[in-house]
């Protein structure tokens, strides 16, 4: 009923490969990660649900065609579904989610950068933690390692017997630190342009998967070209554009041009329930306008009665000058 396997644990007799696990791990954590982010934005974390609907299934989707278009292998046609089976490529997966967006943004009316900005520090994340489950999978190792001084991990890791360099641990510890670099920016008040967090996600994900890539032994190709470095090089060039176009725009003053104002924490329903009860007041949104219209009323009462006792106090004041007067 229970126990763990080298690619696969059991729970309650169900099989759960290490890698699915990880990358479902991966997918949760992406839009909690992202609901946080949203205000950052001007968005809500209602927004962000609703993308999500769009970008995952998609991200899926892109992620086996991708992988089916360079790959070797031949498949039939009922065979290209059979992703359980393995067979998915993160660039791939990125095109989709790009595509989901892109509707998003189409069908609701947002500007595609703004949600770009949120997403990707999500989609760092999830690459990083899916690059663990690699080492379950036994794929996107690197080149064989014979120098038995080298054949220890992290650096290298044995596939069948056999040592290779760990290039999908490389990029994990990669995709961690541009999630944390991305995190910062994006938190950063001072920065202004729209696109920023976005344009840094390609260009620092596609520097570091070019690398990495040359070190690689499994690498999908496209003739003689590996097909990922020729996208990161791509996505770094298109990083560059975006920053700066978007630069020269906030030189010349296009509104556009500039992130939306953040939007304040937003307070859970059950917090602001307990604040209420602390103050020993529940009420209803007309009754807090109610109550909030009897508290203006009653200050300007009060300031009402405050200048009445000051012109009695002037006119008394008169009077008793009066008198002196009289009787001097």
């Amino acid at each position: 009923m229970f126990g763990f396997f080298d690619s696969y644990f059991l729970l309650f007799g169900l099989k759960i490969s290490y890698y699915g696990f990880l990358i479902a791990l991966a997918m949760a954590l992406g839009v909690f990660v992202a609901c946080k982010n949203a205000r950052f934005r001007g968005l809500k974390s209602d927004n962000i649900i609703v993308v999500a609907c769009y970008v995952l299934p998609l991200s899926i989707i892109g992620a086996r065609v991708y992988y089916v278009i360079f790959s070797d292998q031949s498949y039939t046609f009922l065979q290209i579904f059979e992703i359980w089976k393995g067979g998915m490529a993160i660039y791939g997966g990125v095109i989709g989610g790009a595509v989901g967006v892109m509707l998003y943004c189409l069908i609701h009316k947002k500007n595609f950068l703004d949600i770009g900005d949120v997403v990707v520090p999500s989609l760092i994340l999830g690459q990083a933690i899916g690059r663990i489950g690699c080492y379950f999978s036994k794929c996107c190792y690197g080149i064989e390692v014979t120098n038995e001084a080298l054949q220890w991990f992290p650096f290298s890791t044995q596939i069948d017997g056999v040592w290779h360099l760990s290039t999908f641990f490389y990029e994990s510890i990669w995709n961690f630190i541009v999630f944390a670099v991305l995190m910062i920016i994006l938190r950063k008040a001072k920065l202004k342009h729209r696109g920023t967090v976005s344009a840094l996600y390609l260009i620092l994900y596609g520097l570091g998967r070019a690398i990495i890539e040359e070190f690689r032994g499994d690498s999908l190709m496209i003739g003689s070209l590996r097909a990922s470095q020729l996208l990161s090089i791509i996505l770094i060039a298109v990083g560059l554009v975006i920053i700066l176009v978007y630069f020269i725009l906030a030189k010349k003053g296009f509104n556009r041009a500039f992130v939306p104002e953040a939007l304040p924490k937003e307070i859970k329903p059950e917090k602001k329930s307990k604040l209420t009860k602390e103050r020993g007041i529940l009420q209803t949104p007309n009754q807090e306008e109610k109550s909030s219209a009897e508290e203006i009323s009653i200050e300007q009462d009060k300031e009402a009665k405050v200048k009445e006792k000051e012109i009695e106090t002037d006119e008394i004041e008169k009077s008793r000058n009066e008198n002196i007067k009289n009787q001097g």
